[in-house]
C-alpha cells in the first residue's frame, strides 16, 4: 500500500510540473499524442479558395506540430460571416474547439463573466514563453506585456491573450508635388508653411484647372479623409495620459484652436466648399482623381491602394501630377505627434471546457516561433513566393498553395500582419503590395505616418455607455466638424460651444463620468 501511494504521489506531482511549467509532456513523454482542436474561419471556396481545413498548410502544420510537440490538431470550420452566432452556438454546446478567437472583444468579456473560459494567466513565462517574447511590450500600457493587456483586474487571470499588430501606421497629409515644383516651394515642414503653401494654390493656380475650381485642401465629415491630424496638433502635448483617456480629444485644451485653423482655412476659401456634402467617398476620391485638388489626409497608403487607385488615375487624368506625403503639424513642443493604430489584432482563448488546456497553449506558443509562422506567412520559395532584393514577393498560388487570407493570418493567430522579423524589411515589403507607387513613395509615405506616432491611450475597462451612445455621438461629431469649421469667424465661439455642449448632452458627458469613476493607473 505504502509502495502504491508512493507512485501515486510521484504520478500526481509530475503532472502537476507538466501542466504548471514546462510544457514538456509532448503527449504523454512521446506517447500517443495529445490531440487538440482549433477554429479557423470558413471564407467558402468562390473565388480560387481552398478548403479551410484541408490544404497544403494545414497538411503542414499537422505534420510539423506532431513532430515537434507531439499534439494533433483538427481544426474546426466557424463561417467568417457568422463568426459571432457561430462561436455562440459552439460555447453553449460545450463543443468549441479548444482553441478559440475573434475580432470583438466584448464576446471574449462575455463568455468570461459566464466562467466560460480558462484562466492563462499562470502560464504566461512557462508554457506561454515564446509568445509573451514574441508579443512583446504593450505600447499603450507603458511597463505592461502585451500578452496581458487584458487580465482581470486584481485577481490576474487571464481569459484572452490578443494578436500583434504588425503595422500600425495611419494617417498622414498628402500634397500635389507638382504644383510645389511649380511654384518653387519645398514640402511644407510646419503648419504655417502648410497654409501659405495651400493659400499659393489658391492664388496662382498652379494646375490651371481654373481659380474658381482648384480647392487646395479636401476633407469630409466622416473619419479618415478628416482632418484629425491637423487639429489635434493643437491640444496642448502637456495633458496627461488619465486626462487623454477620461476626456478624448473632443475634450482636450487646444483642440478648439486646432478647429479655429480650420475655420480660417474655410473663410479664406482653402478647403473645398462643399465638404459637409460628401457622404459618398467615392465622389470624394473622384473629385481628387479629377486633378483639383492640392493637399488631403487620409491612410498612408490609401492614394496607391488599388480599390481606389487615386495615385495612377490622377497621373492619367493629369499627366506628372503627383501626391507626395508630407509631415507639417507640429504641437507646442515642435513633435509632429500622431496617432497609430492600437497594436492589437485579433484575441484568443480557451473555453473552461477544453480537454487539453495545456497542449492549446503549447500550440499557441508554438505558432509565435519564427520558423512556423514566417513559413504559414510566405510558404516555400518558387511556389508561394519568390526573393527579390533580398524579400519575399507573393505570387500566385494554386492548389493546396492557395491562402484564402492574406498572410495565411487564419492560421497565424498571434499574429496580424507579415513578420519578416526585421522591422527594416517589414516597412520595405509594401513595395510589392502597391504596383502603382515606386519603392522610394511608399517606404517615405509610411515612414511619416509611423514617425512620432503612438496608440491612443487605452484602459483595460469596459464602458458600456459608450456602446449605448456610439452611433448618435458620431452623428453629432459630423455636426460638430460641419458647423463650426463652416461658420463665419464672428460666430465660430458661439457655434463651437454650441456644439460642444450639445455633444455633451447627447450621452459624452455620461461616457465621461463612467471613464473618471473606472479609471485605473
Amino acid at each position: 500500500m505504502k509502495r502504491l501511494a508512493m507512485a501515486l504521489l510521484i504520478m500526481l506531482i509530475v503532472g502537476a510540473q507538466v501542466f504548471a511549467g514546462g510544457g514538456n509532456d509532448k503527449g504523454a513523454a512521446a506517447g500517443r499524442p495529445t490531440e487538440i482542436t482549433v477554429e479557423v474561419f470558413d471564407r467558402g471556396t468562390d473565388g480560387g479558395k481552398s478548403n479551410p481545413i484541408d490544404n497544403n498548410w494545414t497538411k503542414w502544420i499537422q505534420e510539423k506540430l506532431l513532430k515537434d510537440e507531439n499534439i494533433k490538431v483538427t481544426f474546426v470550420p466557424v463561417p467568417r460571416s457568422e463568426e459571432i452566432p457561430g462561436l455562440n452556438n459552439l460555447m453553449a454546446a460545450g463543443t468549441a474547439p479548444d482553441i478559440c478567437f475573434t475580432y470583438t472583444i466584448d464576446v471574449v468579456t462575455g463568455y468570461a463573466a459566464q466562467g466560460g473560459l480558462f484562466d492563462m494567466g499562470p502560464y504566461t513565462d512557462t508554457l506561454l514563453k515564446d509568445l509573451n517574447a514574441f508579443l512583446g511590450p504593450d505600447p499603450a500600457l507603458p511597463g505592461k506585456d502585451l500578452i496581458r493587456r487584458y487580465e482581470e483586474r486584481g485577481t490576474g487571470k487571464l481569459y484572452s491573450i490578443p494578436a500583434r499588430r504588425v503595422d500600425t501606421a495611419s494617417t498622414i497629409t498628402f500634397m500635389r508635388k507638382d504644383w510645389l515644383d511649380k511654384l518653387g516651394l519645398a514640402p511644407p515642414k510646419t503648419t504655417q508653411e502648410f497654409y501659405n503653401a495651400l493659400a499659393a494654390f489658391k492664388d496662382k493656380d498652379p494646375g490651371n484647372v481654373g481659380k474658381n475650381r482648384v480647392i487646395p485642401f479636401a476633407m469630409m465629415t466622416s473619419d479618415s479623409p478628416a482632418a484629425g491630424i491637423i487639429t489635434n496638433s493643437f491640444i496642448d502635448p502637456n495633458v496627461s495620459r488619465k486626462d487623454r483617456w477620461v476626456n478624448g480629444n473632443i475634450l482636450l485644451p487646444g483642440l478648439k484652436e486646432g478647429f479655429r485653423f480650420l475655420n480660417k482655412m474655410y473663410n479664406e476659401g482653402l478647403i473645398d466648399r462643399d465638404f459637409p456634402l460628401y457622404n459618398n467617398s467615392a465622389d470624394w476620391y473622384n473629385l481628387i482623381k479629377s486633378g483639383v485638388v492640392g493637399s488631403f489626409t487620409d491612410l498612408w497608403q490609401r492614394p496607391i491602394s488599388q480599390d481606389n487607385r487615386v495615385a495612377a488615375l490622377l497621373k492619367e487624368n493629369i499627366p506628372g501630377a503627383e501626391f507626395i506625403a508630407i509631415d507639417p503639424f507640429q504641437n507646442a513642443k515642435g513633435v509632429t505627434a500622431k496617432s497609430s493604430y492600437d497594436v492589437t489584432g485579433v484575441f484568443f482563448m480557451i473555453p473552461k471546457a477544453s480537454k487539453n488546456p495545456e497542449a492549446a497553449m503549447r500550440y499557441l506558443n508554438w505558432l509565435a516561433k519564427f520558423e512556423n509562422y514566417n513559413f504559414l506567412q510566405i510558404g516555400p520559395e518558387g511556389i508561394v513566393h519568390d526573393v527579390v532584393d533580398g524579400l519575399p514577393k507573393v505570387k500566385p498560388a494554386t492548389g493546396g498553395w492557395i491562402q484564402n487570407v492574406a498572410n495565411n493570418m487564419d492560421y497565424t493567430l498571434p499574429i496580424n500582419g507579415l513578420d519578416l522579423g526585421d522591422a527594416d524589411k517589414n516597412a520595405r515589403v509594401f513595395i510589392f503590395s502597391y504596383p502603382d507607387a515606386s519603392p522610394e513613395w511608399i517606404v517615405n509615405a509610411h515612414a511619416l505616418a509611423m514617425k512620432n506616432a503612438s496608440p491612443d491611450p487605452f484602459v483595460p475597462v469596459t464602458i458600456t455607455s459608450a456602446q449605448r451612445y456610439a452611433q448618435v455621438l458620431a452623428d453629432k461629431t459630423k455636426i460638430l466638424v460641419a458647423t463650426s469649421i463652416t461658420a463665419s469667424p464672428a460666430n465660430f465661439d458661439r457655434v463651437y460651444d454650441a456644439a460642444i455642449a450639445d455633444y455633451l448632452a447627447s450621452g459624452y458627458q455620461e461616457i465621461v463620468n463612467e471613464r473618471k469613476a473606472k479609471y485605473i493607473e
